[in-house]
């Protein structure tokens, strides 16, 4: 006999109706070690009963092998279904959860601008954090949900940056960066201005001039004409940043209205599915 069914009984999916709703997995202690959604309750939870051998059926054999008792909950449409899911995981924090759970997950982009009005240069202080809470002197971004696309274009941006403006020494910065480990806070000096308005184009997706402008410029600079790969790796992480996390974003906000800014982390995925719900 299947693992499910010995847990779960034998003739437990013969009463699951074929309709969208939310599922709790729980373990001896009562605690919920995983949550789901499904369109079709009935079919998604036969998928756990067959779950295959073999790396595509590993998590749905781990959550079953974990569990010892299993509950639904059947809900009008499918997006009330995702929009519980997300609103559940959030809240108990499953330990077979990872999407939607953890706030560090979803990075923030914040820029600092310091100067004279009337000065065409100024000094840039820019940080990358999923705590913006701590630095409230910045103009934060976001919040947006992969880590690893938003940081390639964070350090690629300061990168392209240094062949044009000048980075302060890290020890400078120390002060600011030492009130979150695991946020990165760097300054540049003599940035043009120009390049300063055209980066929060980017950071709120309105506008990817900033790759071209800074193209342009990295012409002129025997540094960056060194490094062509390095240069258009950067310039890549740029533009892939801005259509896959900051223009999604602002097309998300236009159309569900929503009015705050930066949006909160515990509302992003939730603000996504309501957009596509629409």
């Amino acid at each position: 006999m299947r693992r499910f069914d010995l847990k779960f009984g034998p003739d437990f999916l013969a009463q699951v109706p074929s309709a969208p709703g939310v599922y709790r997995f729980l373990d001896a202690d009562g605690v919920v070690i995983y949550v789901g959604k499904a369109k079709d309750l009935k079919r998604r939870l036969s998928q756990y009963r067959n779950a295959p051998r073999g790396r595509r059926g590993k998590k749905p054999r781990a959550v079953v092998k974990g569990a010892v008792s299993l509950t639904y909950e059947v809900l009008p449409t499918d997006l009330d279904a995702s929009l519980e899911e997300v609103r559940l995981i959030q809240t108990l924090r499953p330990r077979h959860n990872v999407a939607s759970a953890f706030e560090f997950l979803y990075p923030f982009i914040g820029m600092r601008e310091i100067g004279r009005p009337e000065s065409t240069l100024c000094e840039l202080h820019l940080v990358l954090t999923s705590r913006p809470e701590l630095y409230p002197e910045f103009d934060h971004f976001g919040v947006f949900r992969s880590r690893e696309t938003v940081a390639l274009a964070f350090f690629g941006l300061v990168r392209l940056m240094r062949h044009i403006a000048h980075q302060e020494p890290r020890s400078r910065v120390r002060a600011e960066s030492a009130r979150d480990n695991h946020s990165a806070v760097l300054a540049l000096r003599r940035v043009p201005r120009e390049l300063v308005g055209s980066c929060r184009a980017l950071l709120r997706g309105v506008k990817l001039d900033l790759a071209s402008e800074l193209a342009f410029r990295l012409l002129d600079k025997a540094s960056a004409r060194a490094k062509p790969k390095e240069i258009q790796e950067d310039l890549d992480a740029l533009r892939v940043f801005f259509e896959q996390e900051a223009a999604p974003l602002r097309r998300v906000v236009e159309a569900t209205g929503y009015g705050e800014w930066p949006v909160p982390q515990k509302e992003r995925d939730a603000l996504f599915l309501r957009a596509r719900g629409m």
